[in-house]
């Protein structure tokens, strides 16, 4: 059996995160859910290592961009994966460093799947 995988879920709504949370632990990864920025921070900088983080960038207590720059400063080999609608951060260019983003719509959860697939798929093949 492979390594399982931690994500962390970032959504301001609650509904959201719990969905996400059922999807991706039906996928077989172990899931931490986070409703603001604070939460993130603390999940990747204190608790258990985090392997790959879900973010809507509208989260309650943070600015736009502000938690993607600082994860990035912080621990720059975390994958991000954006989550969010795509209007609202279309041509911004720190969303062009995230690993990946999937915009809310429709069905979206295949999609997320799918790239959180494959981002940790590379993960599991390095050394």
């Amino acid at each position: 059996m492979g390594r399982q995988f931690t994500i962390l879920i970032s959504d301001r709504n609650r509904n959201v995160r719990e969905f996400l949370k059922r999807e991706m632990l039906a996928e077989g990864y172990r899931v931490r859910l986070a409703k603001s920025g604070r939460e993130v921070l603390e999940w990747a900088y204190h608790h258990e290592s985090i392997d790959l983080v879900i973010l809507d960038l509208d989260l309650p207590d943070a600015s736009e961009m502000a938690i993607l720059g600082k994860l990035e400063d912080r621990i720059p080999t975390l994958p991000v994966v954006i989550h969010t609608f795509l209007s609202d951060y279309d041509n911004h260019p720190a969303v062009l460093n995230a690993a990946a983003l999937v915009e809310k719509e429709g069905n979206s959860v295949e999609r997320l799947k799918k790239v959180v697939a494959e981002i940790l798929g590379k993960l599991s093949l390095e050394p």
